[in-house]
């Protein structure tokens, strides 16, 4: 009933196709598109959720059977252990076995990013290491920040390339001033482009300008962006980012990937109309009601989304009613 809501019908019979199509070649005004890269990142990268059990441990069963649903939607890959996953929450032990358990059932050839970022340059690189043993493709570090007035950008360079030197997979910066309070500076970015194991970023800040930059001054470099919100993905497009990590691909994933592809073939109208249908969803489950909000969205959509580890709490019977209310309005329930 949901993707019978979706405007742009005659894309639907590709899209089943393209979950077992090599990485797609995009048109469009991607910035990238006659560019060369050692990794494709191009489409779209959900954030997984972390499933856990009434007793608040990891739902391994649960997870797989997410996972199941997930391969027929058309994503590049998956991204565990983001701020979605609740990584600070995790032992180590369970972020190492998460991330095995979802390559063991994810297709070869869909891409496994995993966070893997600590506070320290040492911790990161030990988990870095472990992640790629455990089969991810692309460690996503997120910047340090508990020491937030020491990071410069210079800390932050020197963080990055250390990591970056000694990890056996290539490296995806992240920057998410929203649980961080702290923006990957801009000159930080275009530095770090230039190391040849640094291969993009995902930048959740929002700042249209700032990614635009980003794009225009690294298109040299084998470098891509990757905007990290479903609310901005259009215009991150339009601007010559290459993919996203959307937080909403989690609850509607293939009209998220919807927009992907009429972003590429450059159906600009049909692509604002769909947009604009996503923006409160999205801003529902990430910025007003955060990871309890996705996991209740996540049940009314088939997937098992079930409880947040506390302090996380779950939402309440007023703010359930008016997160459904957000997704119906939109046409989604």
């Amino acid at each position: 009933a949901v993707l019978g809501t979706l405007r742009v019908s005659p894309l639907w019979p590709t899209l089943a196709a393209l979950c077992r199509a090599a990485p797609r070649q995009h048109r469009g005004l991607n910035t990238h598109s006659g560019t060369g890269h050692s990794l494709d990142l191009r489409g779209i990268f959900p954030p997984l959720t972390t499933p856990f059990s009434p007793t608040h441990e990891v739902d391994y069963a649960q997870l797989e059977g997410n996972l199941r649903r997930y391969t027929s939607i058309p994503f590049r890959g998956l991204v565990v252990l983001g701020s979605n996953g609740e990584y600070p929450y995790l032992t180590t032990h369970e972020r190492v076995e998460v991330v095995s358990c979802v390559r063991q059932a994810l297709p070869r050839d869909r891409l496994l990013l995993a966070g893997s970022g600590c506070e320290s340059t040492q911790a990161t690189i030990k988990l870095t290491v472990s992640m790629a043993e455990a089969g991810a493709d692309v460690a996503l570090v997120v910047t340090p920040c508990y020491y937030r007035g020491a990071m410069t950008s210079a800390a932050l360079i020197q963080h990055y390339t250390d990591v970056a030197d000694a990890s056996p997979i290539p490296l995806v910066l992240y920057s998410v001033p929203a649980n961080t309070g702290l923006e990957l500076p801009l000159e930080a970015v275009l530095t770090l482009a230039q190391h040849p194991n640094i291969v993009g970023i995902k930048d959740s800040g929002g700042d249209i300008t700032r990614m635009g930059l980003m794009v225009h001054k690294t298109w040299k470099e084998d470098f891509q962006v990757l905007a990290g919100s479903a609310s901005f993905l259009l215009a991150s497009y339009a601007l010559g980012a290459s993919g996203g990590i959307c937080a909403l691909a989690n609850i509607l994933g293939a009209p998220v990937c919807q927009l992907d592809r009429l972003c590429q073939e450059g159906h600009w109208q049909e692509a604002r109309d769909l947009q604009h249908r996503l923006i409160e969803p999205n801003t529902a489950v990430t910025r007003r009601f955060g990871i309890p909000g996705l996991k209740k969205a996540m049940e009314w959509f088939g997937y098992y989304g079930g409880p947040c580890r506390a302090p996380l709490g779950p939402l309440s019977s007023s703010q359930v009613e008016e997160l459904r209310g957000t997704f119906s309005a939109n046409g989604w329930l």
